[in-house]
Parts: C-alpha cells; sequence; structure tokens
C-alpha cells in the first residue's frame, strides 16, 4: 500500500511538471489548433477506461488509438458502441452538422469527447495522441484542455516524386502515415520522370519492362558521375488501390500525376513511335531538362495518352489528376512536320499554343471522365484550359496570375516549399540540388500573396510541399530532408495566418521527441537562441535551450569539434569580445536516442552575430 501510495505521488508530481512546461509552451500541438483552453487538472487513461463510438467506426478509428495506447502504454482497452457519453471514457461523437475536417476536442475530469464528422473525428484524434505523455507508465494522464479546431485551406499537401528514385508501397505508406500526423490532407504522387515509369499500364507493358529501370544513377554534381547501381521499379495496379486505400482511410486524397508532353523519356525509350524524331531513347540516367518529348502533332500520341489516363482513373478516385506540363522543350516541335502540320490545321501561333492546345485537349479528355486536370505553372503559356488547376512552383508569379484569372491555385513556390533545397549551409548539409530553405523560411511563407486581390484570395485553395529525388536515395535521407520542415508546411496550411515562429518551436520540440521515438530520422534543428544572440561592444550573452525536449546541447568556442570536445549547455554564459577579432561558437545536440546533429556555427562579433 506505501508503495502506491508513493508511485501515485510520483505520478502527480511529474503530470505537475508536465503541466507546467505545458501551460509555458501553450498545449504542443502541431499545426498548432485554432482555439485552446487549458485548465488545471488532468483525465487518467487506466485499465478500467472505455473507448466508445456512437456509431458504427467504419474507419478504424478505435482501432489507431487501441493500437497506440497498447504499443506505447500496454493498455488494452475495450471498445463499446454507444450513443451515450460515458464517464471515463475515450468518446468518439460523430456528428454530421459539423463541416468537413471541423473537430472539438475536450478533456475533462471524468472523460475525453472528440466530435465532428469522419475527417473531424480523425483530426480530433491525431491532436489526442499529440498530448499523450512521453513515458511508458500503468495509466495514462492528459491535461484537462478544450480545443476548438478547423483548417486554415482545404488543400494542404506533400509530395514524392518516385519517378526519379523508387520507394516502395511500404516506404509510401510510412510516409502517408507521418502526413496524417499532421493534418495534411493531399498526397501529390509524381509517378512519371524521364528517370522512371512506376505505373503498371495492361495496354502497354513496356512502360514498365524497360520504362522503369535504368543502368545507374547520377550520384553528384558532376553529370558523368554514376554509381552504376541499377535502378527501378514500378507499383502495380493491385498495389497502387492498397495504397490508395490505406490514405482514405487517414483522410488523405492521392493525386497521381502523369507527366507530359515533357519528362517522358521512360515513354519514349519503351515506344520511340510518340516522339517527334523515332529515337533511339534510353531512361534517363543523369539529371537536367531534355529535349526529347511526347510529339503533340501525332494524334498516335493523344490515343496512348488517353489509353493510359483510362486505365489510371480506374485506379484513383480523385477528381483531381496532375497531368505536369512542365519544363517542356519546343526545339523538337519546330522540326516536327507532324507537330507542324499540326499548327497549321488548328490554326495556332506557335509552339507555345501547340503546347496550349495539348494540355486543353487533356483536360477535356479528364473532364469528359468526371475529373479536373492540375498542371505546373507552365500550362499557362499560350493560353489556359476553362477549369484547370494551376501549381504554382516557378515563384508565385504563375499562382498569382491564374489567382486573377479565377482559376484554383495550389501555391508550391520552389524558393519556400522545395523540401530537396539545402537547409543549412551547403558544406555542412547532405548533398542536394541547390538553394536555400530552412525550418524558418517555410514557416514564415504566406500564400496569400499581397499581390493577390482579397477577392481573389479565395482562388488560392492551399499549398504544398515538394520532394524531388534528384539526390534522395534512400529513407533516412527523405525523412532528413522531409521533417520537421513538412510539419512548418502543415502548420502554415492548417493554422491561421497569425503564426509565432518561437511559440511553433516550442511545440515542436516536444514533437520532434516522438518522432525520435518512432526512428523517423528528422534534421534535427539548430539549438533555440543560437540565431539570435545578444552582442554590445565588450560581450555576448549566449542563451541557448534544446530544440528537441530532453536532448542535450554541446558547445565549443575554440574551433574543436563539438560532438568530441564540447561542453554541456547548462545555464547562459557570456562571452568576451575583442574589438577587431571574433568568436566561432558551435554546437552540436544530442537527442536521448543517442542521434547526434551536424555542427552548427555562430560567428560572433562586437556588431552582429554572423551565420
Amino acid at each position: 500500500m506505501i508503495m502506491k501510495i508513493e508511485v501515485k505521488k510520483i505520478l502527480v508530481c511529474l503530470f505537475v511538471l508536465f503541466s507546467v512546461a505545458m501551460s509555458a509552451r501553450d498545449i504542443p500541438i502541431v499545426p498548432k489548433p485554432q482555439k485552446t483552453e487549458l485548465k488545471d487538472g488532468f483525465f487518467e487513461i487506466n485499465s478500467d477506461t472505455r473507448i466508445t463510438f456512437n456509431e458504427k467506426d467504419d474507419d478504424g478509428l478505435t482501432g489507431f488509438l487501441s493500437d497506440f495506447l497498447l504499443e506505447n502504454y500496454r493498455l488494452k482497452l475495450r471498445t463499446d458502441y454507444s450513443s451515450k457519453v460515458k464517464k471515463n471514457a475515450v468518446n468518439f461523437v460523430s456528428d454530421p452538422s459539423f463541416s468537413d475536417e471541423v473537430y472539438h476536442l475536450a478533456i475533462d475530469g471524468n472523460s475525453v469527447t472528440i466530435k465532428g464528422n469522419r475527417t473531424g473525428l480523425f483530426y480530433g484524434l491525431q491532436s489526442l495522441l499529440q498530448l499523450m505523455p512521453f513515458e511508458k507508465s500503468a495509466v495514462v494522464q492528459l491535461p484537462r484542455v478544450t480545443i476548438q479546431d478547423s483548417p486554415r485551406f482545404n488543400y494542404r499537401g506533400a509530395m514524392l516524386d518516385v519517378g526519379r528514385y523508387f520507394y516502395t508501397v511500404e516506404d509510401v505508406k510510412r510516409f502517408i502515415d507521418l502526413m496524417a500526423y499532421y493534418k495534411l490532407n493531399t498526397f501529390h504522387w509524381h509517378l512519371t520522370e524521364d528517370a522512371g515509369w512506376r505505373i503498371e499500364i495492361e495496354k502497354y507493358p513496356l512502360l514498365t519492362k524497360i520504362g522503369a529501370w535504368r543502368r545507374g544513377t547520377q550520384s553528384n554534381h558532376a553529370v558523368e558521375s554514376f554509381d552504376r547501381l541499377p535502378h527501378g521499379g514500378y507499383y502495380t495496379k493491385k498495389q497502387m488501390s492498397d495504397v490508395v486505400a490505406y490514405a482514405q482511410k487517414r483522410n488523405i486524397t492521392i493525386i497521381p500525376e502523369i507527366d507530359m508532353p515533357g519528362h517522358t523519356l521512360s515513354v519514349l525509350a519503351a515506344y520511340p513511335e510518340y516522339s517527334c524524331t523515332g529515337g533511339p531513347f534510353k531512361v534517363l540516367e543523369s539529371w537536367g531538362i531534355q529535349e526529347d518529348v511526347l510529339c503533340a502533332g501525332k494524334e498516335e500520341t493523344y490515343e496512348f495518352i488517353e489509353d493510359v489516363l483510362d486505365e489510371l482513373l480506374d485506379i484513383f478516385p480523385s477528381e483531381v489528376i496532375h497531368i505536369g506540363g512542365d519544363e517542356a522543350p519546343k526545339n523538337r516541335w519546330k522540326a516536327c512536320p507532324h507537330c507542324q502540320a499540326k499548327i497549321k490545321q488548328e490554326n495556332l501561333k506557335d509552339e507555345d499554343e501547340l503546347q496550349s492546345y495539348f494540355v486543353k485537349r487533356v483536360g477535356t479528355y479528364l473532364q469528359g471522365k468526371g475529373r479536373k486536370m492540375m498542371g505546373w505553372d507552365e500550362i499557362l503559356e499560350g493560353g489556359l484550359a476553362p477549369n484547370a488547376m494551376v501549381m504554382s512552383w516557378r515563384g508565385e508569379e504563375g499562382g498569382i496570375e491564374a489567382a486573377r484569372m479565377g482559376h484554383e491555385v495550389v501555391m508550391a513556390p520552389n524558393v519556400f516549399m522545395y523540401l530537396d533545397y539545402y537547409q543549412g549551409l551547403p558544406e555542412e548539409e547532405p548533398l542536394n540540388i541547390w538553394g536555400d530553405v530552412p525550418l524558418r523560411r517555410v514557416y514564415d511563407y504566406e500564400p496569400h500573396s499581397p499581390r493577390v486581390p482579397a477577392e481573389n484570395h479565395k482562388y488560392i485553395v492551399g499549398l504544398q510541399g515538394n520532394l524531388w529525388m534528384e539526390y534522395i536515395h534512400s529513407l533516412p535521407k527523405l525523412d532528413y530532408m522531409a521533417f520537421p520542415r513538412l510539419a512548418a508546411v502543415a502548420e502554415v496550411g492548417w493554422s491561421d495566418s497569425d503564426k509565432n515562429f518561437d511559440d511553433f518551436q516550442s511545440r515542436l520540440a516536444a514533437n520532434l521527441r516522438w518522432l525520435d521515438k518512432k526512428g523517423v530520422n528528422f534534421r534535427i534543428p539548430d539549438p533555440i537562441g543560437l540565431r539570435s544572440i545578444e552582442t554590445s561592444e565588450h560581450e555576448a550573452e549566449v542563451r541557448l535551450s534544446p530544440p528537441i525536449m530532453n536532448s542535450e546541447v554541446y558547445y565549443t568556442l575554440d574551433g574543436s569539434d563539438p560532438l568530441q570536445y564540447g561542453t554541456r549547455y547548462e545555464s547562459p554564459f557570456k562571452v568576451g569580445l575583442s574589438e577587431n577579432d571574433s568568436v566561432i561558437l558551435q554546437s552540436v545536440v544530442r537527442t536521448e536516442t543517442g542521434r547526434v546533429s551536424g555542427t552548427r556555427k555562430a560567428v560572433i562579433s562586437r556588431t552582429q552575430t554572423e551565420n
């Protein structure tokens, strides 16, 4: 009995500490809910707690929760179906009066209640999971809190380029799980490229027999560099249907992309007759824009496209289908008699209008099938199909123009949303393509550009983070590039526009602890405060805090390796500054699982801190 009392006292003390920390950080949920109210006290989930649902649980929400509790706390709870909200229970209340994706989460001293429609209940569950204590115990103590939440944008996406580098079904499902955890709702699956065709098409078997494979992959920025490892793969129709169903249970819509008329060497290697020149061609092994594209003048090309789309539409129920339309050089069309004849036949002015003809024709075909076309902002060139959606990637200009024209727009500007770009100094980061998109830059992005009139904001339906695979050739590197930046994408898409990066960092500190536990190889953020060291004429004051809860920061000031020789940061300290010299502060972060960050530097001088 004495031992039980002492254990209970310890648990209460731990909860008090957890509650104090939570109050200081606000509720540690990413993306940040629209409205929260934290109260004193807690609710305790124990072995007697029940999970209830007021109707049939077709989406398996109770299973998600019970599996999480069993895996993390060894609590095996029974599920009851009841129209009444019960005490000592986690109650799911399906309410069709709630708008899509809206949820209410209430935790009081007696129970947990999540209300919403089908999607809202799922998102309420994700928020509940993020409130769970990290430590394993026989009981789970949750703060008393009321949350009313809804997303800012309807489209909150992430793109995975499996055309350049193939990832397995299991890898894709894992990525979808992580998307769902952050309430992202659209998975853009970039399935075809010059470097690989990834979709089984029964009418054209050579697309996967030949187009899905290459002899090697460019391994660094030198075009002639190859790893000489044969690479490839594709998804069967059964596998893709399975992934679609998997995503649907997590309230994620999959938008497939078949890139055309450019980025199609994998097609032409298998079926050179759909080119302007006849080939020969091979699946691309290096990176860059290719001159050879689909022939826009041959009727056979359109027959091929329609056949492929017919089989694609049988797999993917998404209303929106992405057709690419980007980076399609027109030199082959200028010299092609078929393309020149088509320009004359259709009374087109030039090759730009031929691309517009191509895009509009594909869009019309999709519209006839009850679908909507999306393309990269190049589809604006030469005129836009009436109902087309535009994904703006070359900055914001294409999205701004399309919104002014009354077309729906997804903002994915490369300078903010390309998660394959560097997120620190290139010499300190894994090899990537180029660019500079650190976490703060992603977080500070505002999709409603001030250059778009307020009355046209309604056409900007959301945003998307993109992961291109020129130099992302493993799952650990994919994790490193995607997270935590994809969490920032999620918050920009979900939460209101009044963002605060310091608040985001504090909530992320608790969130990343869970990702670390789950084995996600995210990029460990800089120590908080490293980029904002206060300096005066004679000294600087260094105030740091760990970017992940329970992680440690080690630092040096003499140029030595902080991992090997660093001092553990315990409290703020001052650094003396001479008139002409600067001090290099080097730091590393070590998580409680033993993972270590790269070395992060700040150059401190009298007038400023250089990063």
